[in-house]
């Protein structure tokens, strides 16, 4: 697909032979792509100077965040196309069929969480945790870890350098004064919307729309359950994902994570999030086993959006330092 989208587009088609064949100017990216994929963290101001200053290839600043608004929206869509995709044919309504030990199971599962829910509503309103505590939470969620398939990947081997780089978990055993991302520091609301609008305008706006659409998006409901504030949900979802790359809100309450978003389902998130060629039919399955094709949809809406967020952040920061 991508091969006859290159050509229909006027691509070159020598370019399909290897990165060797691909212009410096366009080569350069690659070190930020991967970057961006895996280990968005490492973007720094000096590796955003080394893309500008190439030499004769010198490039303007809207160039790199016209690339990274690309790169970081492609790699979310990555996620969402295998999250969403990997059972196309199955009842719209109802995610899957089960046994009737099965149903039972799955609505004690739907009920408890339910619960959950209204008990971290009324405890919210009763009092709040520390910001030591909130920072204990955090620490735990980043650091938590899944046993790893084997990785299964595609023939492009001529198109990457690097075939081990791969995402490494932020919080690897052993380290200290890991380099938290204070989220309240760079917000896309405060800081990235106007550096994109200054060096690439107009995309701003429609980037904008999309975070807000898809983290308000609700049909307020829960499976079978109706008139559902499902706003603490979606909030733990979209900030697991941010916690998995060192992304820190003070205000929220990372023991929130641990009591709505089962085991499965945090094993499903981080794989769409961070593995997505390794998503299965069988991950899918095993969460919210009574919820509907749609809201698992939704579910994805939020990590492919929480996912592009994240690589903005980190770029756009390093973009805004390297100016500064």
């Amino acid at each position: 697909m991508h091969v006859g989208e290159l050509l229909k587009t006027g691509g070159i088609a020598e370019w399909l032979n290897g990165l060797e064949y691909v212009p410096q100017r366009l080569k350069n990216l690659n070190e930020i792509n991967k970057l961006l994929a895996h280990l968005p963290w490492l973007i720094t101001k000096e590796r955003i100077q080394k893309l500008v200053k190439t030499g004769e290839n010198n490039r303007s600043l809207p160039e790199p965040v016209h690339a990274v608004v690309l790169l970081a929206h492609y790699h979310a869509l990555a996620s969402f196309v295998f999250g969403s995709g990997i059972n196309p044919k199955r009842d719209p309504e109802i995610s899957s069929g089960f046994s009737n030990f099965g149903i039972v199971d799955s609505l004690s599962e739907l009920e408890a969480l339910m619960e959950r829910i209204k008990r971290l509503q009324e405890e919210r309103e009763d009092e709040e945790a520390s910001q030591e505590e909130m920072s204990t939470r955090f620490e735990k969620e980043k650091k938590e870890k899944f046993e790893d398939d084997m990785i299964i990947t595609s023939d492009v081997s001529r198109y990457i350098e690097y075939p081990g780089f791969g995402y490494e978990d932020f919080a690897r055993r052993g380290e200290e004064h890991l380099p938290i991302f204070r989220a309240q520091d760079y917000t896309w609301k405060n800081h990235g919307f106007s550096l994109v609008n200054r060096l690439f305008s107009d995309i701003e706006h429609l980037l904008d729309e999309k975070f807000r659409m898809v983290y308000s998006l609700t049909y307020n409901t829960t499976a079978t359950h109706e008139d559902v504030d499902t706003s603490m949900l979606r909030r733990a979802l979209f900030n697991y994902v941010h916690s998995m790359f060192g992304i820190r809100y003070d205000d929220y309450d990372y023991g929130e994570v641990n009591e709505l978003l089962e085991r499965s389902l945090k094993v499903y998130i981080k794989t769409v999030t961070c593995y997505p060629e390794r998503t299965t039919k069988h991950m899918y399955d095993s969460y919210w086993r009574q919820f509907k094709h749609s809201e698992k949809v939704h579910v994805n809406l939020l990590l492919m959006v929480a996912r592009m967020q994240v690589e903005l952040l980190y770029a756009l920061r390093a973009i805004t330092q390297h100016l500064t």
